[in-house]
């Protein structure tokens, strides 16, 4: 049997990169997708690609997450969720920084995964468990100067993850978080302004890649990992808890 056999999963930003990636590896292992994506027409086209269903709106706003609620209880429950859709932050003087760019990189970087947690976990917990796997960065282990931006939302994520993890054990769910590198996406691609990666040291990794990984942090044992995707090697990245800190 399939590792997703006969089960409804959550996958945000699924129209293209990461999430396209995952929500076709999610299909191919037997789930029923729900996809959500930002505009109706590019849900619509996810969740037609992997005979999913379509739910589109901003991760940042409560009622998006209402809507992926009603599609995923249609279903008849949920199993697992990627909260992945992000946006890649700000990299010019912050004295300049837009104030609808920063609350929108927050509002998805960050609300997308709080919220998302908020809405699912009860339809996880009735379910008797399951897996949320959030999209971080490895910027969220390692600071990123030429973004602090992206730095501050996707080590808030991590951060959230290890700091929660423990507190879902007792419902059977699994909350974890995978950290790419460089991959090669169309925010990558916009990041990049038309520079070649190769020549500013970057390797590119694949978009299936980091799905591989999802879907091994959603169906594997342990809870609170911190997945360092680097081109050709994987890193389980342990922070440390209060009880190493000492006094």
């Amino acid at each position: 049997m399939s590792a997703l056999e006969n089960k409804v999963a959550v996958v945000t930003g699924a129209a293209s990169g990461i999430g396209k990636a995952t929500s076709e590896l999610f299909a191919a292992e037997g789930a029923t997708v729900i996809a959500v994506d930002l505009h109706a027409e590019q849900a619509d086209a996810a969740a037609a690609a992997v005979g999913g269903v379509a739910v589109a709106g901003s991760v940042s706003d409560a009622s998006t997450w209402e809507a992926v609620v009603a599609q995923a209880t249609a279903l008849g429950g949920l199993d697992v969720a990627h909260l992945n859709a992000g946006v890649y932050g700000y990299v010019d003087a912050i004295e300049d920084l837009p104030l609808d760019l920063y609350e929108r990189t927050v509002g998805t970087n960050i609300g997308g995964v709080v919220l998302g947690v908020r809405a699912l976990v009860p339809l996880l917990r009735a379910r008797g468990g399951g897996a949320i796997v959030a999209t971080a960065s490895v910027a969220g282990i390692v600071a990123f100067a030429p973004n602090p931006l992206y730095t501050l939302t996707k080590q808030a994520v991590t951060g959230f993850v290890c700091a929660l993890a423990p507190n879902l054990v007792k419902d059977r769910i699994t909350f974890n978080a995978v950290c790419p590198g460089v991959v090669d996406t169309p925010m990558t691609v916009g990041a990049l302004q038309g520079l070649d990666p190769a020549a500013m040291g970057f390797t590119l990794i694949s978009p299936a890649t980091i799905a591989a990984n999802v879907l091994d942090l959603a169906t594997s044992e342990g809870t609170g990992r911190c997945r360092a995707v680097l081109p050709g090697r994987e890193i389980d990245w342990e922070f440390p808890d209060w009880s190493q800190l000492g006094g």
